[in-house]
């Protein structure tokens, strides 16, 4: 019987301990470290990304293994997105070239204008080729800069440099589309 129980408790603690880091809640032995997500890749995500709904703010957020950057679209649903990493950011229609800080670049295009296509008014306020209004990258693990590129034809245009070609995810939110990059591979 102490056996069987003993064998049972055994089987309930690794059990947990498997569930803890699937959870991606585990931490390492003694060290304290939380344990990251991987299997992110690097490889471009996404598709066509036009859409009706204006862009409102874009914010940044740190996280343990990853840093963030959020796009809020009230209204917009489920947005289109596509992201890549690109030797260079060229601007939308133009094609002119905006230089990027980091060691790599994402080309981020997000389904929302940053205007409103019934009155051509500005909805965000990014200018060409300068930093994102309002988002400090500063003292980020992953993150170096942020430009705004370009609104055209319902597309809002960013570039995200990085650290080095790390990998990252895009999650769609009703109304946010949300890109993180790990910190380490």
């Amino acid at each position: 019987m102490r056996r069987t129980a003993a064998a049972v408790a055994a089987l309930v603690l690794a059990g947990t301990g498997l569930g803890m880091v699937a959870a991606g809640t585990a931490t390492a032995a003694g060290t304290g470290a939380t344990a990251c997500p991987t299997g992110w890749g690097s490889g471009d995500k996404g598709g066509a990304a036009a859409g009706a709904v204006p862009l409102k703010t874009v914010r940044a957020g740190r996280h343990d293994c990853f840093d963030r950057l959020v796009f809020d679209v009230p209204g917009g649903g489920t947005l289109g997105y596509s992201v890549r990493y690109v030797d260079r950011l060229h601007q939308l229609a133009s094609g002119d070239y905006i230089p990027v800080g980091g060691g790599a670049v994402l080309d981020v295009r997000v389904g929302a204008p940053a205007y409103d296509p019934a009155s051509g008014t500005p909805a965000y306020p990014g200018r060409a080729g300068r930093p994102l209004p309002g988002v400090d990258v500063s003292g980020y693990s992953t993150f170096r800069d942020t430009r705004f590129s370009a609104s055209f034809e319902g597309e809002t245009q960013i570039g995200l440099g990085v650290r080095a070609r790390l990998p990252f995810r895009v999650i769609q939110l009703p109304d946010q589309l949300v890109v993180d990059v790990a910190h380490t591979w």
